[in-house]
């Protein structure tokens, strides 16, 4: 039964699971849209031609699946309202079929300043903002399907950062994929901290408990801790250390222009996307991993710098660093 669908298999964190459970010797369908032919062996993965958004779709690639790994999102944040939640209702009605697991990648989304500044699974969750309320939705109708005898594992964590880390705030709002670093944008106030995943650690984290299903509860989160910047700068520093190592000269530091991105929202989709997220670098909010230590004793973590390094060879951003494809869901 180590047969799993990772929809989303083409985008960062989705591309990042797929790739490590075949490693752990996992049989992986993925699937994607505008294939040439029906399916495809590529990267040790079964690709089927398919879209997430097409329930027969979703329930074709299912069959014989154990579990089911939900990483898909529309690609640039565009139409999160229409596209999110009719995704999951597919995903629900592939797994009711099988019995499969669902795995969800969370985010702090879920949760509005009521629950700041330590977030826990417990927090309540008040979003302020339109993505986070979908969020909720989206786990809500996962919770529900749980009450109907499905198991769920969700995993949240801080803003990913990864060698093919796709749409993300490092390779959208920090710095320029595919280019040296001249500079680096800092998007956060003054000392206020902020909380990283690196991709990798989020989906060791995902196998491990993946590897301890039969033991959870049906409807189980849990929170990652990541990389903790305590004064929002610990990125930054990093991002400049990695470049110096490699004959790069020191990246500068630039304080985000805020009013450019209200300026250009109203033309540009993900720019709408990132400024509605402007809440989460204007105050501390950090993810409780308490839970996670406990079911596993530990929690997967890559030193900062090595994880930096990783990212920014995997965006083409050092010398001799070919460019990854910055694929999307």
């Amino acid at each position: 039964m180590k047969t799993v669908l990772v929809l989303g298999a083409s985008g960062g964190v989705g591309g990042e699971v797929a790739r490590q459970m075949v490693d752990a010797g996992w049989t992986v369908k993925a699937l994607k849209r505008g294939m040439a032919q029906a399916s495809e062996q590529r990267g040790g993965m079964l690709w089927l031609n398919g879209d997430a958004l097409n329930a027969a779709d979703v329930a074709h690639a299912a069959q014989g699946c154990s579990v089911i790994v939900h990483a898909v999102n529309p690609p640039g944040y565009r139409n999160w309202g229409k596209l999110v939640l009719p995704m999951v209702d597919n995903t629900i009605a592939a797994a009711r079929r099988t019995g499969a697991l669902v795995v969800l990648p969370g985010t702090v989304y879920n949760y509005g300043p009521d629950a700041f500044p330590s977030v826990t699974e417990q927090s309540p969750q008040h979003p302020a903002t339109r993505k986070g309320a979908i969020r909720v939705q989206m786990e809500q109708r996962l919770r529900e399907y749980t009450q109907q005898g499905g198991r769920v594992l969700v995993v949240r964590a801080g803003d990913f950062f990864g060698p093919q880390v796709g749409n993300s705030w490092f390779a959208q709002g920090l710095l320029k994929p595919g280019q040296p670093v001249a500079s680096v944008s800092n998007p956060g106030d003054a000392g206020v901290g902020h909380q990283w995943a690196y991709l990798p650690d989020v989906a060791r984290t995902m196998l491990a408990l993946i590897d301890r299903r039969n033991e959870l509860e049906p409807f189980a989160a849990f929170h990652m801790g990541g990389h903790w910047d305590a004064d929002g700068t610990a990125m930054l520093t990093a991002i400049q250390r990695v470049v110096v190592r490699h004959g790069g000269k020191e990246p500068a530091i630039r304080a985000l222009p805020w009013w450019l991105l209200k300026i250009a929202s109203p033309f540009v989709a993900t720019l709408r996307e990132l400024l509605e997220m402007r809440y989460l670098w204007c105050q501390p909010v950090r993810m409780d991993n308490a839970r996670l230590v406990a079911t596993l004793g530990y929690e997967p973590h890559t030193p900062l710098d090595e994880a930096v390094e990783a990212t920014l060879q995997g965006l083409g951003c050092l010398p001799h660093a070919p460019l990854a494809a910055l694929a999307h869901a």
